[in-house]
C-alpha cells in the first residue's frame, strides 16, 4: 500500500480531482501507528475517503495550503505529536536546537501554536470549508487554560483558531461520525452532538440542559480560584461513563464540551492498528537523513491505551483518559510478526508497552458501570482497596511473543507502574520481566522522595519504590544478572520547597545514583499539576501550595540533583545555606558538597571596646595565627 498524497501530482495520479479532507500537520509525514496523522487518515481512507497529507506547511505564505485546491468535506488540523510549544521550547524557555518529528532534526519547521495558525490560514483562504481541529495541542487547550509561555490564561483554541469543532481525546470514533454527517450534507455548524467534540455557540442560541458549567473565561483570568475550580471540574467530567457536557462561558459565547466519547473496543483496536501503514517515514525525507522520531518506535509494539494511574503532571488521563483498554493478543503477535518481516529488523523488539506497559485491565470492575471515582487516584497515595491486579495476560502476551521465530528479544521501554506491580502477590511476572525484558537498564518513576511533593505530584510515596527496588536488585542477583534501574525524577514541581530538594539530593546520594539529564517541572496546558503552578492552590483541596517561581530557585534545585558535578558546586553551596543545611557542607560521609565553612555572623567594631569579644590585638588574633 502506499503513502496517502503529499502533493498535488499524486492526487491525481490518483484519479481525484480533489481530496475530500485535507489534513495538515506540525510534523513530518510518517505513516506508523504512534503518529495520531497516520491513523485518523488511514481510518478516513479505510471507509472510503480520499484524505491527502499536508505536512509542515509553510505558513508565511498561501501557496502550500493552496496545494490541493478546496477540499471538498474538511480540514483536519493537528500541531503534532507534542504541542508545538513543547516541541520548540526548553522549560526554561529557551528555543530547541533541534525537533525529532521533522526531517533531519531540523527546528522551525512548524510555527508556534500551530493549530491557530494552520486553522486561521484554512480560514482565509478558504472560509466556506469547514476546519476541524485535534490532536494533542488542540485537546488539551479546549478550555481556558494557562499559557506557560506567554504567562497568562488564553481562552480556548476554539476561540483563538476560528475552527469549527475541536475533536478531542484520540479521535477515531469522532472522526468518522462527523465525516459522514458532513459527506451526507448536514452543515458543521449543526454537528453539535457528536460526544468527544467542543464547539462555540452565541450565547443567544444556546439552549440550556443538564450540565456541569465551569467559572467563565473572564473569571479564571481574574480570579486564580475560580481557575482551580475550574481545572477541578473539567478533570472530574473527564470519564465515558458518568461525565457530563460542560460549558465555558468566553464574552458573548459558551464553548461547549460534550461528554467524552467511549474508547475503542478490543475489536476497533484492533482493526485501527493494523490498518495498512507503511510503518515508516514518507520516502522524500530520506535525503536528509529520515525522520528521528521514528527510531523510538519503528520496533515497538502498542498493546494498551489509557492509564488510570493519572499523575496530576500528566496529561494523559484529560487527554487519553483513565479507562484502559487493550488488544487481542492474536492482533499484537500479528503485528510482532509483520516486525520480524522487516528488512531492518534485528530480532529486538523494543516494546510492548504503551501509556503503562503493565495495564491489561481495568482498575475495578466497578469503573465498567459506574466510571472511574472523580477526584481519587487508583494508586495513590496507597493503592485503592478495589484494585484488581494480574499480570498473568500480559506474561502471557510477552511469552508468546518473545517465543516468534526471529525474535531474539522483547524488552519494555514504556514505563513499568512498580506500585501496581507490587500490589501483585504473584511475583511471576515480575520475575520473568527481570530475567527476560530489561535491556540492562530499567526506566521507573518514583519522581521525589517526600510525602508532601509525592501527594501533590499524585504518585505513591517513596516507601513503595524502595520495596519495589529492593526486590528487583534480589531478583536480578538470583537471575544472575548485572542490571541496574533509571529513575525519573524531577526538580520544582509545586509542593518542592529547597528542603525537599535537599532531601532528594540525599536520597539520589544514598542510593548511589548519577542522573546524567535532570528534568525539571514543564507545566503545559492541561494538567492538574499545572493549575497548581499557576494558582498556588490544590485544585481538589483548594489549599495553598508552595511553588517555585524564581529561575534561580529552579537552579538550585536542579543542582541539587546533580551535586557531584563541579561546576554545580557554587548553586549547591547557595542552596544548602538557604536551607538551613550547612551541616551538609564539607568531608563528612552524608556531606553533598566541600566547601568553605559557614561565614561567622559580622562583629561590631564597638563590640570589643564594650569588653563582649576578645580583643583583635590578643595573640590568638594575630593575623596568621591559629587558634
Amino acid at each position: 500500500m502506499a503513502f496517502l498524497p503529499i502533493t498535488k501530482e499524486e492526487m491525481l495520479a490518483r484519479g481525484w480531482d480533489a481530496p475530500d479532507f485535507v489534513l495538515v500537520t506540525g510534523d513530518a509525514y510518517v505513516d506508523h501507528p504512534t503518529f495520531g496523522t497516520a491513523i485518523i487518515s488511514r481510518l478516513l481512507e479505510h471507509y472510503g475517503y480520499h484524505v491527502a497529507i499536508l505536512s509542515q506547511p509553510d505558513w508565511k505564505t498561501d501557496r502550500d495550503f493552496q496545494r490541493f485546491g478546496k477540499p471538498k468535506l474538511a480540514f483536519l488540523v493537528n500541531a503534532g505529536n507534542i504541542d508545538s510549544m513543547v516541541a520548540h521550547y526548553t522549560v526554561a524557555r529557551n528555543r530547541r536546537k533541534t525537533d525529532a518529528y521533522s526531517p533531519g532534526n531540523r527546528p522551525g519547521l512548524r510555527p508556534d501554536r500551530a493549530v491557530t495558525v494552520y486553522s486561521q490560514k484554512c480560514k482565509t483562504l478558504y472560509p466556506d470549508v469547514p476546519v476541524i481541529i485535534g490532536g494533542l495541542e488542540a485537546s488539551l487547550r479546549r478550555f481556558a487554560h494557562y499559557d506557560y509561555w506567554a504567562d497568562k490564561v488564553h481562552p480556548s483554541v476554539l476561540v483563538d483558531s476560528g475552527a469549527d469543532l475541536i475533536s478531542y481525546g484520540m479521535g477515531e470514533k469522532q472522526a468518522i461520525e462527523i465525516a459522514k454527517r458532513l459527506l451526507d450534507g448536514e452543515p458543521v455548524a449543526s454537528i453539535t452532538d457528536v460526544r468527544g467534540t467542543c464547539y462555540l455557540v452565541p450565547t443567544r442560541d444556546y439552549r440550556p440542559g443538564p450540565a456541569v458549567e465551569c467559572p467563565s473565561y473572564e473569571q479564571v483570568c481574574a480570579d486564580k480560584r475560580a481557575y482551580a475550580l475550574s481545572c477541578r471540574k473539567q478533570q472530574d467530567e473527564q470519564d465515558a461513563v458518568r461525565g457530563k457536557r460542560v460549558i465555558q462561558r468566553h464574552g458573548n459565547q459558551i464553548l461547549v464540551q460534550n461528554p467524552p466519547m467511549p474508547p475503542l473496543t478490543q475489536k476497533e483496536l484492533d482493526e485501527v492498528y493494523e490498518l495498512p501503514y507503511e510503518r515508516t517515514y514518507h520516502p522524500c525525507y530520506e535525503k536528509v537523513g529520515g525522520v528521528p522520531a521514528i527510531q523510538e518506535v519503528e520496533f515497538s509494539i502498542t498493546h494498551n491505551r489509557g492509564c488510570f494511574g493519572a499523575c496530576n503532571f500528566c496529561s494523559i488521563a484529560f487527554h487519553q483518559g483513565r479507562a484502559v483498554t487493550t488488544r487481542s493478543e492474536e492482533s499484537v503477535l500479528r503485528e510482532a510478526k509483520l516486525l520480524t518481516q522487516n528488512p531492518h529488523f534485528k530480532g529486538y523488539i523494543h516494546d510492548v508497552g504503551g501509556p503503562t506497559a503493565n495495564f491489561r485491565h481495568p482498575s475495578c470492575k466497578k469503573q465498567e458501570k459506574a466510571g472511574l471515582c472523580p477526584g481519587k487516584k487508583c494508586l495513590a497515595p496507597k493503592a485503592c482497596p478495589a484494585l484488581q491486579v494480574d499480570h498473568r495476560e500480559y506474561l502471557d502476551l510477552l511469552r508468546k511473543v518473545r517465543a516468534l521465530p526471529g525474535v531474539k528479544k522483547v524488552f519494555i521501554r514504556s514505563g513499568i507502574r512498580f506500585d501496581y506491580l507490587m500490589e501483585d502477590p504473584d511475583d511471576t511476572f515480575f520475575r520473568e520481566l527481570v530475567q527476560h525484558h530489561v535491556s540492562g537498564q530499567l526506566k521507573v518513576a518514583p519522581e521525589h522522595c517526600t510525602a508532601r511533593v509525592l501527594d501533590c505530584m499524585g504518585k505513591p510515596h517513596i516507601e513503595t519504590y524502595l520495596a519495589f527496588q529492593k526486590r528487583f536488585f534480589k531478583l536480578t542477583k538470583e537471575v544472575g544478572k548485572e542490571q541496574y534501574l533509571v529513575p525519573y525524577l524531577m526538580s520544582s514541581h509545586p509542593g518542592s520547597t529547597l528542603k525537599d530538594a535537599v532531601e532528594l539530593a540525599l536520597f539520589i546520594k544514598k542510593n548511589h545514583l548519577h542522573p546524567e539529564q535532570v528534568q525539571d517541572f514543564y507545566p503545559t496546558p492541561g494538567t492538574i499539576s499545572t493549575c497548581m503552578f499557576y494558582t498556588g492552590l490544590d485544585p481538589y483541596t483548594m489549599k495553598e501550595v508552595y511553588v517555585p517561581r524564581t529561575s534561580k530557585e529552579k537552579a538550585m534545585q536542579r543542582a541539587l540533583m546533580q551535586y557531584f558535578i563541579p561546576k554545580n558546586k557554587p548553586l549547591v553551596l547557595e542552596a544548602l545555606k538557604l536551607a538551613g543545611r550547612t551541616d551538609l557542607i564539607g568531608r563528612g560521609e552524608n556531606c553533598l558538597v566541600w566547601g568553605p565553612a559557614p561565614e561567622a555572623p559580622q562583629r561590631k567594631k564597638t563590640d570589643a571596646k564594650r569588653g563582649k569579644y576578645p580583643s583583635k590585638n590578643k595573640p590568638e588574633h594575630r593575623r596568621g595565627k591559629r587558634r
